[in-house]
Formats: C-alpha cells, sequence, structure tokens
C-alpha cells in the first residue's frame, strides 16, 4: 500500500481583503499535490502580515484577521493563523515558516498515522496508547451513533511536510540583488518547498533555469498551471469600494458585509502609511509578499 505524505500548505500576505483569488490558490495547489500520486492534503493556513509590514492602505490586523476568519468558515481544511499579526515586529517568511512547522509536528507528535485505501488520515489516539487507533475519515466524523469507525491493523508514524503557497511570481524576488540571503533561500526550497501557482507576465521556468540554487531543488518546487485565469487583485477591490462600486462575486458576501459594517475602506484608509517605508525595503531594499496582495 502506498503512503501518502501529509502536508500543510501556507500562505502569507496582506488579505486586504482577502478575495476569491487567495482562496483558489489554495484549491488549485491541493489538486495538483494530490494528482502527483505522493501528497495528501490535511490542511491550509491563512497568515495575514504584520501591521509593521507598513504597506500602505493596510488596513489593522484584526479586521484582516476577522475578514480571513469568515471567508474560510465554509472550508473544511483551510483556517487562518494569527499568530505573525500578532508580533511585535514583521516576520521574515522563513522564520514564519519554521515556526509554522515547529507547531504542526508538535501536533502531530500526539497521533499517529494510519492508512487504509483512501490514503493516510491521523489517528484520534496519542502515540502513548497502544490499542489501535480510530481513523478521522469524513464518514467516521459524521457516523450515526453506535455505528463502528474504520480500523487498520497497523498504525504508521510518518513526518508531515509544509510549504509556502504563494504565486508564481514570488520566484522574482530571488533574484534581486541583496533582497536574500543565500542561506534563507537555501532554507525555504531545501527544507519546506514551494508551491508556485502561474501569474499573467510570469515565467517561473525561467527564474529556475537562471539560478543554480533554484535549479537544484527544482523537484520541491510545484508549478501549478490555472486555465481559468483568476486576476482578481485586492487593490482593485480596495479601490472599488473607495468608489462606491460593487465587488460582489469578487470577495465572499459575508466579508463584503464585515467591510460595509466597520466602513473599512475609504479613501483616509487608502493614505495609511503613505510615504512609509516598508519592513523589506528597510532591511533589504526590495520588496517581498509571497501573494504579493
Amino acid at each position: 500500500m502506498k503512503h501518502l505524505i501529509p502536508l500543510t500548505l501556507l500562505a502569507c500576505g496582506s488579505f486586504n481583503p482577502i478575495t476569491y483569488m487567495h482562496l483558489r490558490l489554495f484549491e488549485l495547489a491541493r489538486d495538483h499535490l494530490h494528482q502527483t500520486g505522493k501528497y495528501r492534503v490535511i490542511g491550509g493556513i491563512i497568515s495575514p502580515v504584520n501591521d509593521n509590514y507598513g504597506k500602505q492602505g493596510l488596513v489593522t490586523a484584526n479586521h484582516r484577521i476577522a475578514m480571513a476568519q469568515l471567508a474560510t468558515e465554509t472550508s473544511e481544511w483551510i483556517r487562518v493563523d494569527p499568530w505573525e499579526s500578532e508580533q511585535k515586529h514583521w516576520t521574515f517568511v522563513h522564520g514564519l515558516l519554521s515556526r509554522s512547522c515547529i507547531d504542526i509536528c508538535a501536533f502531530m507528535s500526539l497521533f499517529r498515522f494510519c492508512f487504509s485505501s483512501s490514503g493516510v488520515y491521523l489517528a484520534a489516539v496519542s502515540l502513548s496508547l497502544h490499542s489501535v487507533p480510530f481513523l478521522l475519515t469524513s464518514r467516521n466524523r459524521h457516523r450515526r451513533p453506535g455505528k463502528k469507525c474504520e480500523r487498520v491493523k497497523m498504525p504508521v508514524k510518518i513526518v508531515p511536510e509544509l510549504k509556502l503557497l504563494c504565486g508564481a511570481d514570488f520566484l522574482k524576488t530571488f533574484q534581486v540583488s541583496n533582497l536574500w540571503k543565500q542561506e534563507d533561500i537555501l532554507e525555504i526550497v531545501s527544507k519546506f518547498g514551494l508551491v508556485c501557482i502561474s501569474r499573467a507576465g510570469s515565467d517561473p521556468m525561467q527564474c529556475i533555469s537562471e539560478s543554480e540554487l533554484l535549479s537544484k531543488y527544482q523537484h520541491n518546487i510545484h508549478l501549478v498551471k490555472e486555465w481559468v485565469q483568476n486576476e482578481i487583485s485586492a487593490t482593485n477591490v480596495r479601490k472599488a469600494l473607495c468608489k462606491g462600486q460593487s465587488v460582489k462575486y469578487l470577495v465572499p458576501d459575508s466579508v463584503i458585509a464585515y467591510i460595509k459594517h466597520h466602513n473599512i475602506y475609504t479613501e483616509e484608509t487608502e493614505r495609511k502609511n503613505e510615504g512609509a517605508l516598508l519592513q523589506p525595503l528597510k532591511r533589504y531594499g526590495a520588496i517581498i509578499s509571497p501573494l504579493n496582495d
């Protein structure tokens, strides 16, 4: 029986506001990874950037977190992590990945992974126990009282993986002089890996071929083609809101209601941080954001 590697996707960005494009990236990435026959995506994490990032028009994290939570309330596998936004300072991408990986591994260490013909499942039993665990399949979670859960004979412990979910244009930032330390790029592409979704005007394969380091770890960089182009921009969503125009079908209705209730995006909020230097610019002299918006 083939054992699938449990994998979590982490997306960083402003999410100002979160749009259907952001949510679609997760679905595209999950489909691609499942089609490799190697992974079973068990979770997605949205990590809105810290307020100290300094981007113009960036509304406070409490609003961006709330909107992201509303947008994902119907998702069974994507959640919002406020940790990055709660820190005193802006966090480097590789630092956020390391922290998330530690949290995931710490959680997984409490459980065993079990396998059935459908793939990998997290078993609801501590490693300190010796009984055969129940599988957390959807069938088991919603079973009727008294109905037995599916069981397996031998639980198998494996190490989960975490990968950074981003737009393909993110690879271009690795080419910017003095933006990245080579050891930071190495940590991201070797220890974690990337799942890059195609964007109009980007050529991720060229970025990889022009970099000796990226070429070496190309096996850990998944390039995903989006056949139905989705160029929804959070920046353009904000512009439309400032003009009093409709953004229905660009962002979830619950998010639209939240924006209207709190009167978030106005000409005044768009001027916030105007002229301020972004944290990455202060440190390296260039912009870095995996999802850009």
